[in-house]
């Protein structure tokens, strides 16, 4: 399938979101064909890149591109399907990039929940055969509004992989610029990424529970307003984890998809800035993104809660509040 204009509650669903921003898809640019040469270590790059820093180091030889799309599309019965973004990528995606399946290898199939973490050396070993190895830079990208993205570049931060970044504005940025897609497989040859694990990183659900009465931990609800209200819900049951503060995940965007500038975003957050802070949303992606910002903010204590509401508010043992904090 090719991408497409995505709709409002399209939107919602790719990010958990209530606000539209749009995705509109690309427009049969040219095929483009890069060489691929041995691996150079080359300094450390931002943790956000631009189409045009993308366009100039495209052919560095340790860079490797992964788009990290996940597919969501209205079906017949008027529903959504939620599934891996793999067609759309072999449709056109960004030279010499590969594709990132989080709906496939990088997630644990045996998990109850979607998106559940796959094992540190798993994550490693499938990052490897996509090229990802210990002196490569990565840029990550997706089709949407960058959430899906931020979640494979916590999962690499989880693994201790600090040399990535997220395409400001994702495949549309790319696009708008008149910029050309392949449909060349990517060329990367597999490599070692070796893993070293901060389980830090993600918080399960004690810690999210222990948090509630505990001050000097900030939890963080990255889903649309509506929800966090409990005017509706997508998990179950209505509302928000008790004490957690609303920042939606669309708060981080422009009308363009991108993100904001620093400035802005700080006025979203708290100022102790090495406090303990839990995102989560739906299923830990919305979440991811929060975390990517929070860390490029420079708060040190970050963790993603990456079961989220499709866990907690599976279990009525787990308590939910309806209304403002």
């Amino acid at each position: 399938m090719g991408f497409h204009q995505c709709s409002r509650n399209v939107v919602l669903l790719i990010a958990f979101v209530a606000v539209t921003i749009g995705c509109a898809g690309p427009q049969s640019p040219p095929d483009v064909t890069t060489t691929r040469e041995a691996v150079q270590p080359a300094p450390p790059m931002d943790t956000l890149v631009t189409a045009q820093w993308l366009s100039e180091h495209l052919d560095d030889p340790d860079l490797v591109v992964l788009d990290c799309t996940v597919s969501v599309e209205r079906g017949e019965d008027g529903g959504l399907a939620i599934k891996s973004g793999r067609a759309g990528y072999e449709a056109g995606h960004i030279p010499t990039a590969g594709f990132a399946d989080l709906m496939g290898d990088l997630a644990d199939g045996d998990s109850p929940y979607e998106y559940a973490l796959p094992t540190p050396e798993r994550f490693a070993a499938v990052m490897g055969a996509l090229g990802v190895g210990d002196d490569t830079r990565v840029v990550l990208y997706d089709a949407s509004m960058s959430a899906w993205a931020a979640r494979v570049w916590w999962m690499l931060r989880w693994a201790g992989f600090d040399r990535a970044a997220v395409l400001d504005g994702g495949l549309g940025a790319w696009t708008a610029e008149g910029r050309a897609l392949s449909t060349d497989p990517a060329g990367e040859p597999v490599r070692t990424l070796t893993p070293a694990p901060r389980p830090e990183l993600i918080a399960d659900r004690d810690e999210v529970f222990a948090a509630i009465d505990d001050d000097a931990v900030a939890i963080i609800d990255a889903m649309p307003e509506p929800h966090f209200r409990g005017e509706m819900t997508m998990y179950g049951r209505l509302g928000h984890i008790p004490s957690a503060e609303n920042v939606p995940v669309t708060a981080l965007l422009d009308e363009n998809g991108r993100y904001k500038p620093n400035e802005e975003l700080a006025a979203l957050f708290g100022d102790d800035r090495e406090a303990r802070a839990i995102t989560y949303c739906g299923g830990g992606i919305a979440a991811s993104s929060t975390a990517f910002v929070m860390t490029r903010l420079g708060y040190t204590d970050v963790a993603v809660y990456t079961a989220s509401l499709q866990e907690w508010a599976a279990d009525p043992a787990n308590p939910m509040v309806v209304g403002a904090p």
